[in-house]
């Protein structure tokens, strides 16, 4: 039997709208992983139109498809229920990991057994193959409970991408997995794990995030759904925080 520890990465992607997913596959297999841990790849179709162009021959991709469409979130869960990863993490079918992002990942989580999640600085990946930084980001190292909340109700987006998450697999279990919200069910899952956790932010950059016109959030339109999806957000997290608070923690 094998010993290999796992990390279960995770991609949710239309069959109509898979032109880069051979890009971001690329930057997986390019990964050099620490001895003693391999990766898997499993890529959800969000309903039955269209075909991936996924590579065959490589035993670490599982792919699953969807009966129906139902976004990124339920994509996202029905990949999560076949990871055999002790850790998860997230690519976006239009990115790519930089080299070396895994292995950092895995660092963070065999080092520091009370850091539950991690994130990587992110540089947006231009058309023209230019690559900008987002204009915030924090101190690498560690991330308390209680930070992101904040600045996200201030200026209506965390300070770190969400598409790096990388995460310890039963704490995504517990949490519901990604939340069922159109269009920032990762920022949901993020402040849910912001209420509940210690996070770690990873200064080297660990993600291409790649855009182009075709990408969800680039026709994000600011109408009521969108108002209603910010505030549920928000209230989960800030109610999972007050559960912190009054649920005794178990004894040793």
């Amino acid at each position: 039997m094998s010993t290999e520890r796992v990390i279960s990465v995770i991609t949710a992607v239309l069959g109509t709208k898979a032109d880069y997913l051979a890009e971001a596959y690329g930057s997986l297999a390019a990964q050099e992983l620490p001895e003693g841990w391999s990766w898997e790849w499993l890529v959800q179709q969000d309903g039955p139109d269209g075909a991936l162009p996924l590579p065959t021959g490589d035993p670490r991709i599982r792919s699953g498809i969807s009966n129906r469409w139902g976004g990124q979130a339920i994509a996202r869960n029905l990949a999560l229920s076949r990871a055999h990863g002790d850790l998860i993490k997230v690519l976006d079918a239009d990115d790519m990991l930089t080299p070396g992002a895994l292995t950092r990942d895995i660092e963070v989580f065999t080092t520091r057994p009370d850091i539950t999640w991690s994130l990587a600085r992110s540089l947006n990946y231009l058309l023209d193959g230019t690559t900008t930084r987002f204009p915030s980001n924090p101190d690498p190292g560690p991330i308390a409970p209680d930070v992101l909340l904040p600045y996200w109700e201030h200026h209506g987006e965390p300070p770190v991408h969400p598409a790096s998450l990388c995460v310890r697999r039963q704490a995504v279990l517990a949490l519901g997995g990604w939340m069922a919200v159109p269009g920032a069910e990762d920022t949901g899952l993020l402040l849910a794990l912001d209420a509940t956790s210690t996070g770690y932010f990873i200064g080297e950059p660990g993600l291409l995030h790649r855009r182009w016109p075709g990408q969800n959030t680039a026709n994000r339109p600011d109408d009521d759904e969108r108002r209603a999806v910010l505030n549920l957000i928000g209230a989960r997290a800030r109610a999972l925080r007050t559960l912190q608070r009054v649920i005794p923690a178990p004894r040793a």
